[in-house]
């Protein structure tokens, strides 16, 4: 029966008395009920089973079968089980009562009853009734959702195999040529009949390659820094020595493309700071590096001020500093600037470069947050862009920063045993690196291409040290760790039974009888969560490429007790002061702060004087120039004396920009 509309409910009355069906009939209908009435148990079935009443009123003397068993029927029936059923009767006694509750009655009314008493209970199991279709609908929903919701877990659970998978075949693919890159530049810096230009190219080139193996770890580690796995790494460092680093960089790139490269840091800004330093300079290369990739025309400026707000001072600990990128470049339409920063999203001009993949931003804004600040873009179609951002830092002192003597290591001392190294790699780039690394030094070194070689090599050479590959075809260096192991305590447990016997053990050969051989994994996965893996397997160390010949050296002293001997190198701090302060080398930030100290009237005479290539003019200039302004007169007349007016007029062009 319908009983969505016009009607509160269907009931189904039973009883074989008519008075009773009339009062009770009538006085339901009134209160709003559509209501069917039966005067046997045998029809109160049939139209139980045809069409199904909300409520059932049954009385439990009848001639045919009584009103317990039609309940009961109605209970075996799966069809007709869910309907309430009060029961009505002369009898008041409590076994009948009781019995009536036993087959499955949800209330029993007494004769005579009274109208509003039986109105009162039918509208109370009516209302439970709705209460618990709403709860098995509810119910129901829920399981649903549940339902639908450990699909979506194990869609996301597969999505995040599948992108796990995924970044560690691209951390492979591009760790392991970026390997090959920086580690023969290392081998070519050992070369004694580079000239200084040269090393000065090969430093330049492993920087580079330094900052684009820090990039590629950022972007395969982007999911650990949404997920706020990624954390701070302070130290103390010359904010300076970054700064002119950087300019270093770009001005190569600035100059191909006949862009002009400032960078204009006041002298208020402290030399000696403590932040994260990789966070900050990643920072700053992809700002500047988008700002370089979309100019065409103009310039690229980097400036760099103390915070107004924090009226600073030396003897405050700390301060906020504040970084401008500004570019005369194509522009950032303005309905492309609110998703500027999210993942994986180009602007029109980016899409057009088919350069990068949209993380470079998104991971910028990340690290500034981190360093305590916040990232804000304006920018103007066809005129340019301007990235602004805060971090704060803390004050650091010179004596802080300690640099390390730089040591090469160039041969072994003497009195040493001739250690064997076997490398494991699939890839001969690798392999050689490394033999050329290690072989010049007075290791003996032999080289496997896969798994299978490492353990035939195993067994017939003894290695005393393993560099082994984790992913090569056949058996990979897990494999191989892992049967290499095996073999070990097979050997021991031989070794041991034969002792035991009374023979004694030795091998044909007992100089290669080594109890354990190191076995080093070397690694291009960007997965810190392998470390366990590797070890767990039996290797004792790991290491991940692309590797410095630093690192190379210390682990196989560390483990087989090696004594090298080194040659000094020259102080990067040494050179670099030379670079930044000799004649002609001298940055624009140099020079900025110091022309603005000066009168504008006097920079556009000096900057017409130096286009026009008028030497003595330029020498009357800087003799007008007042006595505390004696860091720029001994510039300038540097730059007089070794005849670069041309520098002279790109500084003074630049500030009167």
């Amino acid at each position: 029966m319908d009983n969505s509309v016009g009607h509160k409910g269907n009931i189904l009355i039973v009883d074989d008395t008519p008075e009773n069906l009339q009062v009770l009939s009538a006085t339901l209908t009134d209160s709003g009920y559509k209501v069917r009435g039966v005067i046997n148990g045998k029809m109160a079935l049939r139209a139980a089973r045809s069409a199904q009443p909300d409520l059932i009123l049954l009385d439990i003397r009848m001639p045919d079968i009584n009103g317990y068993q039609v309940c009961e029927q109605l209970k075996a029936d799966s069809t007709t089980l869910g309907i309430p059923v009060i029961f009505i009767s002369a009898s008041d006694e409590v076994l009948d009562k009781v019995k009536a509750f036993q087959v499955g009655g949800v209330d029993y009314v007494t004769k005579p009853f009274h109208v509003e008493e039986v109105l009162a209970r039918v509208e109370h199991q009516l209302t439970i009734k709705r209460l618990q279709k709403q709860l098995i609908a509810q119910n129901q929903q829920l399981q649903e959702e549940i339902v639908e919701r450990k699909k979506a877990e194990e869609a996301a659970a597969a999505a995040s195999k599948a992108k796990t998978e995924f970044l560690a075949n691209m951390s492979h693919e591009l760790r392991t040529p970026l390997n090959a890159i920086l580690g023969f530049t290392q081998v070519m810096m050992r070369d004694s009949m580079l000239s200084s230009d040269q090393a000065e190219n090969l430093r330049i080139i492993n920087r580079s390659g330094e900052h684009l193996l820090a990039l590629i770890n950022d972007v395969l580690e982007l999911s650990k820094i949404e997920s706020g796995a990624v954390s701070l790494d302070e130290s103390s460092f010359d904010f300076y020595r970054l700064l002119d680093g950087l300019e270093e960089m770009f001005q190569i790139k600035a100059e191909r493309k006949r862009l002009e490269m400032r960078l204009i840091v006041p002298p208020e800004v402290p030399q000696y700071i403590r932040t994260d330093e990789k966070k900050l300079r990643s920072c700053l290369i992809n700002l500047l590096g988008n700002a370089i990739k979309f100019t065409q025309y103009g310039s690229i400026t980097l400036r760099v001020n103390v915070a107004s707000e924090n009226n600073f001072s030396l003897h405050k600990q700390s301060c906020r500093l504040e970084f401008e990128v500004e570019d005369t470049g194509v522009g950032i339409a303005p309905e492309e600037i609110d998703s500027l920063f999210d993942a994986f999203v180009q602007t029109e001009s980016g899409k057009k470069s088919a350069e990068g993949t949209g993380l470079g931003l998104t991971i910028t804004r990340k690290f500034v947050q981190l360093l305590g600040g916040n990232i804000s873009v304006s920018s103007v179609l066809s005129k340019g862009t301007v990235f602004k951002f805060d971090i704060k830092i803390s004050l650091a002192k010179a004596m802080e920063i300690t640099p390390q003597p730089r040591q090469r290591v160039i041969g072994l001392e003497s009195k040493q045993i001739t250690h064997r190294i076997l490398v494991v790699d699939d890839n001969r780039e690798n392999r050689l690196l490394l033999f050329k690394l290690l072989q010049p030094i007075g290791f003996e070194v032999q080289e496997a291409e896969n798994g299978q070689q490492a353990i035939s090599l195993w067994e017939s050479w003894q290695p005393h040290l393993i560099w082994m590959d984790t992913r090569m075809p056949l058996m990979d260096g897990l494999q191989a760790t892992k049967c290499i192991r095996n073999l070990e305590k097979q050997r021991k447990k031989n070794q041991l039974q034969q002792e035991m016997s009374g023979r004694k053990f030795s091998l044909s050969n007992t100089s290669f009888s080594v109890p354990h051989t190191i076995i080093i994994a070397l690694t291009a996965s960007a997965f810190e969560e392998k470390q366990e893996e590797f070890l767990a397997i039996g290797c004792d160390d790991f290491l991940r490429k692309p590797f410095q010949e630093k690192v190379i050296f210390e682990k196989i002293a560390h483990y087989l007790g090696i004594l090298y001997v080194y040659e000094d190198l020259p102080q990067i701090d040494n050179i670099f002061y030379r670079k930044r302060y000799s004649i002609s080398q001298k940055p624009d930030s140099f020079f900025l702060p110091l022309l603005a100290k000066v009168p504008q009237n006097w920079v556009i005479q000096l900057h017409q004087a130096a286009s026009e290539l008028n030497e003595e003019l330029i020498f009357q200039l800087i003799e007008e120039l007042p006595a505390d302004s004696a860091t720029l007169i001994d510039a300038l007349r540097d730059l007089l004396n070794d005849f670069r007016l041309d520098i002279i007029v790109r500084i003074t062009k630049s500030f009167l920009k």
